[in-house]
């Protein structure tokens, strides 16, 4: 069984499982957003680049208006085929085009290399746009692009450039 299918069938069941026991009686304000996404992780390397598979999300209750705009917090991570793993949570910026949104993020996280590349210190920074289109107002389709480096805390700093295909959904 490939890596993505040892971790996208159990992300599916548990997906449709929150939504057949969800409890019905509570109104939803569709505040709350899932973001699966799949990619390329350090496509930029040759040698290191590997498939990524991650999950994010983000409570709109917690948005507040600041001087950069509207920010939202958010929270995820994402696995690579060579299992390394980062978790993050950081804030995200929501600009809408009309059917259209443009997503700018900013999360430091934990990193732990795995059989995958040595990004040079646990504590790393992912920087990441997004642009996604909603097709209803509960459901979009996006592509991201994100880099992740540890700001030259560790001895080195290579860093990652990975893109992704995303899928976002309110709930």
């Amino acid at each position: 069984m490939t890596f993505l299918k040892k971790v996208i069938s159990p992300l599916i069941i548990l997906f449709a499982a929150t939504n057949l026991y969800a409890d019905t009686s509570i109104q939803n304000d569709n505040n709350h957003q899932i973001n699966l996404y799949v990619g390329n992780f350090d496509f930029s390397d040759d040698k290191q680049k590997a498939t990524l598979l991650g999950f994010q999300h983000q409570d709109e209750n917690l948005s507040r208006n600041t001087f950069l705009g509207n920010l939202s917090p958010i929270t995820g991570g994402f696995l690579t085929e060579n299992s390394a793993a980062y978790i993050y949570t950081g804030v995200e910026w929501n600009v809408d085009m009309g059917p259209m949104v443009f997503t700018p993020s900013f999360a430091p996280g934990l990193y732990h290399e795995g059989d995958g590349k040595d990004l040079g210190h646990i504590l790393e920074f992912k920087s990441e746009v997004q642009l996604s289109y909603g097709p209803s107002e509960l459901t979009n389709f996006g592509v991201s692009y994100n880099h992740v480096s540890n700001a030259s805390l560790g001895d080195k700093n290579p860093g990652a450039n990975s893109y992704m295909f995303n899928f976002l959904k309110k709930f």
